[in-house]
């Protein structure tokens, strides 16, 4: 009776899923793997404590709508620009070898060709959560191998709404062909066509605008993104695109503010917990016995995955001119299928085209090379000097592209990162500017980072308080990390944003110098305490430069007027 609520449901659902994690943690496992295996516990093959399927089934749908929306907010086409060929090359070249040699190798193990084709498309999509993250966790985000996955796997993003856009085509069609309306598919493209424009006119007359209104009150913004991309995601789904199309074209329409690290950064713990509920009811939706049941290929796909598709990224990289230990890294990172591998195949279970076998066979695969490429990521150099002399055959002479592209890359490093721009960082960074020093600025207040831009530099609309976006800020090649952050009103040191920052920058990997503003003595001590190395105190060190201005002046006037004694006579 205790279950017969759905609170109560829910509640077991995440004390399963906190326990069942911290033992995936302890494992060094992705919780990815530790999620879908509360839905194995929790499902009618173990517990089958599961009943709410409808309401889990709304926050699994809510939750791939906020993850495409953060997709979407990412897409950086410039970032592919940046890169030259390499992603678009590497991205394409990665997708189409996997999907054809998957094709075959499907039909080679008895699969029929409509199973073979969406197994083949599965395997082509890499985790972008997973790399990230392992990257993130080795300091190798900014490095080139970390770039240039990054711009691949925006390519990949890209052939993942195309084949979503394209299922959901067909669909329709399907659809209509029951019903008689054979128009769907036109309706569903033309539907494709508005909702572009529509993205299109919102990001040229109201997305800046409206989003620097909604920053004024950074909880008002969240909940403005998570209604977008809810309402698009709808939208989506009533003309026939789906939802994730929705949410993800919701995510683009955000993605040329200066606002979106802000947003990723503080929708990243929603997207994780809804995400929850998805695999979790992927999780309980499976038979144990029917995974058993495609062991052997799911031995031969997983092997594919985690060997040809990091060779296939290497020779292509290789034959563009970049090292071998370059191609080696950046090949490693797409080692694994991802969520949206599941998302693909659960699509094409509900329109029919393929049965549950096929899922199975696809989260088992996703369950061993996810498992399996974290250690390859996470023990990637080491792997490299193991393989390293068998690699020769991928590397061309003198590399050059990739002394120009690691050259391109370095000069785009910052040497500061300011975190503060009221008037004193502001003055800061105007006098480094001038010294022709390169400074990002950064601020919570949109109207300071938009009179920062207004001076010719560049700035990062964000919390300086908040981990994951702290993360993702460029430290790689920064000296110094500068705060003019003033202490919190309440003055208590525990809420003081300051040692916080520090102590998220230390954690995000920046091993430069820091700097910080204190406005009294007392804060003077805990910021040394708290490992910064050099304490700016503003008014004193204002008050010590106009004592030696007063006194320079001083001496410069008693060096020009002569003495006068005490008959009014002048000296000398």
């Amino acid at each position: 009776m205790l279950l017969a609520t759905p609170f109560a449901e829910v509640a077991l659902l995440l004390v399963m899923a906190a326990g069942v994690g911290l033992v995936g943690t302890l494992a060094r496992q992705p919780l990815i793997v530790s999620f879908i295996a509360v839905g194995l516990i929790a499902g009618p093959s173990a517990l089958d404590v599961v009943k709410l399927d409808a309401q889990i089934e709304l926050l699994s749908e809510l939750g791939i709508a906020v993850l495409l929306f953060l997709v979407g907010i990412k897409l950086d086409v410039q970032l592919i620009r940046s890169l030259g060929l390499v992603a678009v090359m590497t991205g394409l070249g990665q997708v189409t070898f996997t999907a054809f040699f998957g094709y075959l190798i499907g039909l080679g193990l008895g699969l029929d060709h409509v199973t073979s084709i969406y197994v083949a498309v599965a395997l082509t999509f890499s985790s972008t959560i997973i790399i990230v993250k392992l990257l993130s966790d080795k300091r190798e985000i900014d490095s080139l191998h970390g770039q240039i996955a990054m711009g691949f796997l925006i390519v990949q993003d890209l052939v993942v709404v195309l084949a979503m856009i394209v299922l959901s085509a067909i669909g329709a069609g399907a659809g209509a062909a029951e019903g008689g309306k054979g128009g769907s598919v036109l309706t569903v493209l033309a539907s494709g066509l508005a909702m572009l424009a529509a993205v299109v006119l919102f990001v040229r007359y109201v997305a800046n605008p409206l989003t620097e209104r909604l920053a004024r009150a950074p909880e008002l913004l969240v909940i403005f993104a998570i209604a977008l991309a809810a309402m698009f995601a709808a939208i989506g789904n009533f003309v026939g695109l789906g939802k994730e199309v929705g949410g993800l074209m919701a995510g683009v329409a955000l993605a040329s503010t200066p606002y979106r690290e802000t947003i990723s950064a503080r929708l990243a713990p929603l997207r994780d917990f809804l995400l929850l509920f998805f695999f979790i009811a992927l999780g309980a939706t499976l038979d144990l016995a029917l995974l058993g049941a495609h062991v052997t290929a799911a031995i031969i796909f997983s092997l594919f995955v985690l060997i040809g598709n990091p060779l296939i990224v290497l020779a292509i990289m290789g034959a563009m001119g970049y090292r071998k230990r370059t191609g080696f890294l950046a090949g490693l990172t797409v080692a694994q299928i991802s969520e949206f591998s599941l998302i693909f195949v659960a699509m094409g279970v509900t329109l029919g085209h393929v049965t549950e076998d096929a899922l199975g066979l696809v989260t088992m695969v996703g369950l061993v090379t996810i498992a399996a490429s974290t250690y390859m990521i996470a023990y990637s150099h080491r792997l490299y000097a193991l393989f390293e002399p068998l690699l020769g055959v991928f590397e061309r002479r003198g590399t050059p592209r990739e002394l120009h592209e690691a050259g391109a890359h370095a000069a785009s490093r910052y040497q500061v990162i300011l975190f503060g721009l009221g008037r004193f960082g502001t003055a800061i960074g105007l006098r480094l500017h001038r010294r022709g020093i390169k400074v990002l600025g950064v601020d919570f207040n949109p109207q300071a980072v938009r009179r920062w831009r207004a001076l010719g530099m560049e700035a990062d609309f964000g919390d300086a308080s908040d981990p994951e976006f702290v993360a993702e800020l460029p430290f790689r090649g920064a000296g110094w990390m500068v705060s003019t952050v003033p202490l919190h009103p309440t003055g208590l040191s525990h809420e003081d944003t300051r040692r916080t920052l520090i102590q998220v920058a230390r954690s995000a990997g920046f091993t430069g110098r820091i700097a910080a503003a204190s406005h009294s003595a007392g804060e003077t001590d805990l910021l040394s305490g708290a490992g910064v190395d050099l304490v700016l105190e503003p008014f004193q060190d204002a008050a010590d430069r106009a004592a030696e201005l007063l006194c320079g002046a001083a001496e410069e006037q008693r060096t020009e007027i002569p003495e006068i004694d005490a008959e009014g006579r002048a000296a000398g």
